[in-house]
């Protein structure tokens, strides 16, 4: 390395360390930007989902309880050791969620100058098997499921995730002021993952079965109400699908995110243009939409094979 490339690294680490670190331009003093463990996390959670903290923090309190240790103190083999631990119980794509978690809060400890090294970044995340292809029911067996709801609001419920694709915190956030009728049928517009918003228009059927609902409730009221005349919680809706799942005979321990997959998979079964797919669903990549593709293949070149 010549003088002048050794001039530009060391002028490429200043400036660096002063972007992540905030210097005072008066006193030339570095602002730290957190001053312990706890304050690192909240700033890396917010702004984040409400379900997505709920998820990393919870992950991130596993890992801190493991290691028994400051973030500062973490070697990286006390991240292949938590790696370790995790996968004696969990799931690989668990452990992968996991430790993908932490890696996270790492590289933003590192990025904001809190951490001296991003120890995370030295460690090889596992592959898994991808599940896809086992939480996705039949059409037979989604409609099943709903048409043995008696209860409407829970129907309706059941419908709208199929229908829609919806995730469980955007059902229960619903309200009447998010439904925009439209000729025949009308159109449900949610307030989506990584702050996109997004419409999808219904079938009238299941227009119909939402608009009964309604009576006289304002347009702030929830679509899905409690007892209590508010917003459904996630654990309520949960419990609905688990109920309407029981009773329909499927062996299977179905959530209310298999309607999501059965939606993009039946979809593009059907013959439902993948970007029409992708925009219902409010994939940022067409990618992940296509997953539903490898996930029930509908051809294979074992077909074109002489086994008769």
């Amino acid at each position: 390395m010549n003088d002048n490339q050794s001039e530009k690294c060391s002028e490429l680490g200043t400036t660096t360390h002063i972007i992540l670190r905030s210097s005072d331009s008066t006193t030339g003093q570095i602002i730290e930007q957190a001053d312990n463990d706890d304050q690192l996390i909240e700033l890396w959670l917010h702004g984040r989902p409400k379900n997505t903290q709920r998820g990393y923090r919870k992950e991130v309190d596993r890992f801190s309880d493991n290691v028994n240790k400051q973030l500062r103190s973490v070697k990286l083999i006390d991240l292949q050791a938590f790696a370790d631990h995790l996968g004696q119980s969990l799931k690989p794509s668990s452990v992968h969620r996991a430790i993908s978690a932490v890696k996270s809060l790492l590289a933003f400890g590192h990025r904001l100058g809190y951490l001296q090294f991003d120890v995370g970044r030295a460690l090889k995340l596992q592959g898994f098997r991808d599940e896809l292809s086992e939480r996705i029911i039949s059409e037979t067996e989604v409609l099943r499921i709903i048409s043995l709801e008696p209860n409407p609001r829970n129907r309706a419920i059941l419908l709208t995730f199929y229908a829609g694709g919806f995730r469980v915190s955007e059902i229960c956030a619903m309200k009447w002021r998010h439904l925009q009728k439209r000729d025949s049928t009308g159109q449900i517009t949610v307030f989506a993952k990584r702050d996109k918003t997004r419409s999808v228009l219904m079938p009238k059927s299941v227009w119909e079965a939402l608009t009964s609902l309604r009576g006289d409730s304002p347009l702030d009221a929830p679509v899905f109400r409690s007892r209590k005349k508010g917003h459904l919680c996630e654990s309520a809706v949960w419990r609905v699908v688990k109920k309407a799942t029981k009773r329909a005979g499927i062996p299977k321990d179905v959530s209310c995110h298999w309607f999501r997959h059965c939606h993009g998979s039946h979809a593009l079964d059907r013959g439902a243009p993948i970007h029409l797919v992708q925009a219902t669903l409010g994939h940022s990549s067409i990618a992940t939409t296509g997953r539903y593709l490898h996930a029930r293949p509908t051809d294979s070149s074992g077909n074109y094979l002489p086994l008769g």
